[in-house]
């Protein structure tokens, strides 16, 4: 007889959109002219790290900017160590992660 078994997490897939998939590129070129490779490894880590936040729990990012911009649904969580935060939608079968925005960048412009 064996026992109950754990149930794995449900989570919700990221699609990330072009915009998205070019702000992380930008960012790693950026990071590794900056700071040298194993910086830029490590941000690569934390990318990865906070979609799969996303992914295990969508509605843990802040609805904040969303308001001030006036954009329903938008949420954003910011990666750990670095000034970088994803900004996404959830929607009913995946989250949308539209841009990867740096704090350096003026927001109301991305």
């Amino acid at each position: 007889m064996t026992g109950p078994r754990a149930e794995a997490p449900r989570t919700k897939p990221y699609v990330l959109r072009p915009q998205a998939r070019e702000d992380r590129r930008s960012e790693v070129r950026h990071y590794r002219q900056e700071a040298g490779a194993a910086i830029a490894d490590k941000l690569v880590r934390a990318m990865a790290k906070a979609l799969q936040d996303l992914e295990r729990n969508p509605s843990i990012g802040s609805p904040s900017l969303g308001r001030l911009l006036g954009i329903d649904e938008l949420r954003t969580w910011r990666l750990q160590g670095f000034p970088l935060t994803y900004w996404y939608f959830e929607r009913a079968d995946h989250i949308e992660v539209i841009r990867l925005v740096g704090q350096r960048q003026d927001q109301g412009n991305a």
